[in-house]
């Protein structure tokens, strides 16, 4: 199989793209080849040997649906793709959108459709809570400084603002709320997000849904170190039927169709908020793997015509810690890749 994968900014702040890559590598060891699909020249899994066997750069999503069908049909008539695997919640609007027209020159995806993709979005999750009978906190959507005022009034602080597509802070007050809007809105656009603030245990949930109302597989992570930006910097698979039958209602009541993250809150009652609903696999997804569960590795079975019944099992109290790594490569592979949006990395071996 000759599978293209996007998300390779495997930095602080880590797509999914590397660990995707690497359950792919487990499961189908030579039978695989992978061709990165990149949107900067500095995303590490451009040069991680054992990662890529070759990368293109490809525009960004908000150069629209033509710039990448062409960009992938040039890719398509070197590589002959069978599949592409998106992992950046910004894109899949166009990847979903192009779907039909992959299909059609030979590419699977399995991908949920733009209503799925949009029931499930920051800035309609409370009424996506409300229709499907979840526990989600409070927000408001942010426009301006006095949004911003009128929130922290009502929803109390500290107050969580997230940005649009990426990022969350906790705020504990007005002037740091101000701040984490100038810095989100710059970043991602607007609106920014304000969520009332839950305390209580963190939790992650990977899944993967077939597209028919069944969870083919579920696995519940408790965060055990988090960065300044949220992102769990180690975490533990947990036992707790409670989040596996939440997952499981996600996938019936959407109908839910490839990888998904719910981030939840569990507070002192014991009461499970649903934070965040991330339409694809979390950059931690290779704990699927160790655990037993190789959920991307079943996405590319399903999207070939495979049947996949539920995984039953799991390893509880397997644990991840990811790591900073000084990654050594030759200047003139990044200067190829800056100037041709093009890299083949040589063999060591």
């Amino acid at each position: 199989m000759i599978i293209g994968i996007t998300g390779l900014n495997a930095s602080d702040n880590p797509g999914p793209g590397v660990a995707v890559i690497r359950c792919l590598r487990e499961a189908f060891d030579n039978d695989l080849t992978i061709i990165g699909l990149s949107y900067e020249s500095l995303e590490p899994g451009i040069y991680m040997q054992g990662i890529v066997d070759k990368t293109y750069q490809i525009p960004y999503p908000t150069a629209g649906t033509s710039a990448l069908t062409e960009r992938l049909e040039y890719i398509h008539e070197i590589e002959k793709l069978d599949m592409i695997i998106p992992n950046f919640d910004s894109e899949l609007y166009n990847f979903i959108k192009i779907a039909p027209w992959l299909k059609s020159i030979g590419i699977k995806t399995f991908l949920p459709t733009h209503g799925q993709l949009a029931s499930r979005d920051k800035i309609n999750l409370a009424e996506f809570g409300k229709k499907y009978g979840f526990m989600v906190p409070p927000d408001k959507l942010i426009n301006n400084i006095k949004d911003l005022q009128k929130a922290g009034e009502e929803l109390g602080y500290p107050l969580v603002v997230k940005g649009k597509y990426y990022e969350a802070y906790v705020n504990y007050t007005p002037d740091l709320a101000q701040k984490s809007f100038h810095q989100l809105s710059a970043k991602w656009g607007l609106p920014v997000i304000a969520q009332q603030f839950i305390k209580g245990t963190e939790i992650n949930i990977a899944g993967l849904a077939d597209g028919k109302g069944n969870a083919i597989s579920v696995i519940p992570m408790r965060k055990l170190y988090i960065t300044d930006k949220g992102k769990a910097w180690a975490g533990v698979t947990i036992e707790d039927n409670e989040l596996i039958e939440l997952a499981q209602t996600f996938a019936a009541a959407t109908k839910w169709s490839g990888g998904f993250e719910l981030e939840i809150m569990r507070d002192a009652d014991g009461d499970l908020y649903i934070m965040e609903i991330n339409p694809r696999f979390p950059a931690w997804i290779y704990l699927s793997a160790g655990a037993g569960q190789n959920q991307p590795a079943a996405l590319v079975k399903m999207a070939m015509g495979e049947e996949m019944g539920p995984f039953t099992e799991y390893t509880v109290g397997k644990m991840f810690i990811r790591y900073s790594w000084d990654h050594l490569v030759d200047i003139a592979d990044f200067q190829q890749f800056s100037a041709f949006g093009e890299l083949k990395l040589n063999n060591p071996n």
